[in-house]
């Protein structure tokens, strides 16, 4: 059965679908129902946590390893186009939230980007997602 993990449309979560066996999600409907958790969402997004918490440390060395970003990273028209005037291309890793500024055209990004690595989100307009295609893990 499947589970949609809801989240209100912020900067801060992005929706999955999870599939779960019946007797799993019977129990967390009887946790839900006695009250451990105020729903279906509130359970699992609790679980993820558990789960992240109990593996920090490694997620740090990986973070540090990687040369990862931690968090929300922004790319703007003014940060592209100052990487090319300066001949540099810019390696975007991010864990959490990249963004590429609307504005930032196909051809700048192709000029000014050399990599881009994201676990978690990449907001970029359709047109820029397809010209670093070829760049992008």
């Amino acid at each position: 059965m499947s589970e949609a993990v809801r989240a209100r449309a912020t900067g801060e979560s992005e929706k999955i679908t999870i599939n779960l066996g019946y007797v799993d999600l019977g129990h967390i409907d009887l946790l839900v129902q006695d009250g451990f958790y105020s729903n279906r969402t509130d359970f699992i997004r609790t679980a993820i946590r558990n789960q992240v918490e109990r593996h920090a440390e490694a997620a740090r060395s990986a973070v540090r390893r990687r040369s990862l970003d931690l968090g929300l990273r922004h790319f703007t028209r003014a940060d592209l186009e100052a990487a090319r005037a300066e001949g540099r291309m810019i390696e975007i890793r991010v864990l959490g939230l990249a963004s590429i500024a609307p504005d930032v055209t196909p051809e700048l990004a192709r000029a000014s980007i050399a990599h881009v690595s994201v676990l978690g989100v990449l907001q970029a307009s359709a047109a820029v997602r397809a010209a670093l295609a070829d760049r992008t893990a």
